[in-house]
């Protein structure tokens, strides 16, 4: 400890990847290039946040500097805004962009979360040693959303994220931890790929359910469970399924009623 570090300094905290951030005081200046760490630290301590990426839409009302997207990020208009900490995800950011803000001098915490349980591990890092901000409210009710245990009965499950080609949520990622603990279970989490690219054909092989997200690919009621004529689908909240912040408090209840008006398409809706 030096005489310019406060009191209760522990050291320079890592981010998720074991990397050093120089975080010396509670950073007054933010940018975030995630959407769900964009909300995360609009509903925790919104007075920092200075930009965020074009894609990041939650909270509605958000009214800050948009520097582009999470892929292609204005790096140098980043490093002109002189922010205390930039926030990025290591799937889904570029790593060549973390290297370019850190070569000009500027602090990134890099999250990784592939799990739900991980998910609250690293938010509450996040929270209380990037941000300096204690643990926040919605995160206690995220924790007390998931604590119970998956339903005892388990469906087979597809859950598309593209069309065409169809692409589908595979192996060791959040958004298949989080529908293993709704009770279902990925028939092509077995694949080497983490979001396998299928043939149509593929895509309905041992399947009990299809769900189908709004985002990234927005599937709708016209566009999507067409290609599924024998199997009952659910149109779900893509932010409730694939975001890891303050959506996680809601995701459960939100996907469970979701998930219970799964239906065949040429069933008539209730």
């Amino acid at each position: 400890m030096t005489d310019r570090d406060p009191p209760g300094w522990k050291g320079t905290p890592c981010d998720d990847l074991g990397t050093p951030v120089d975080i010396r005081t509670p950073p007054r200046r933010v940018v975030s290039l995630v959407p769900s760490l964009t909300e995360t630290v609009a509903l925790t301590c919104p007075e920092v946040l200075v930009a965020a990426t074009q894609w990041c839409t939650h909270p509605a009302e958000l009214d800050v500097e948009r520097v582009r997207g999470t892929k292609n990020p204005n790096v140098r208009r980043i490093i002109e805004l002189a922010p205390d900490l930039v926030l990025c995800n290591k799937e889904e950011n570029r790593r060549i962009d973390v290297e370019r803000l850190r070569a000009a001098g500027i602090p990134v915490w890099v999250t990784r979360i592939e799990t739900v349980e991980e998910a609250m591990v690293s938010l509450a890092r996040l929270c209380t040693e990037a941000l300096g901000a204690g643990v926040p409210p919605w995160l206690v009710a995220a924790e007390s959303a998931w604590a119970p245990a998956p339903p005892a009965t388990e469906r087979t499950a597809v859950i598309p994220i593209w069309r065409n080609p169809w692409m589908v949520v595979g192996r060791d990622t959040f958004t298949g931890d989080l529908a293993r603990r709704l009770g279902l279970r990925l028939v092509h989490a077995d694949r080497a790929a983490r979001y396998p690219r299928l043939t149509e054909a593929e895509l309905t092989e041992g399947v009990d359910i299809a769900v189908l997200p709004d985002e990234p690919y927005r599937f709708t009621e016209s566009d999507g469970p067409d290609a599924f004529p024998d199997i009952p689908v659910a149109l779900v909240e893509g932010r409730a399924l694939t975001w890891y912040g303050p959506s996680l408090a809601t995701a459960r209840t939100t996907l469970t009623a979701q998930l219970s008006r799964a239906r065949r398409p040429d069933q008539p809706s209730s």
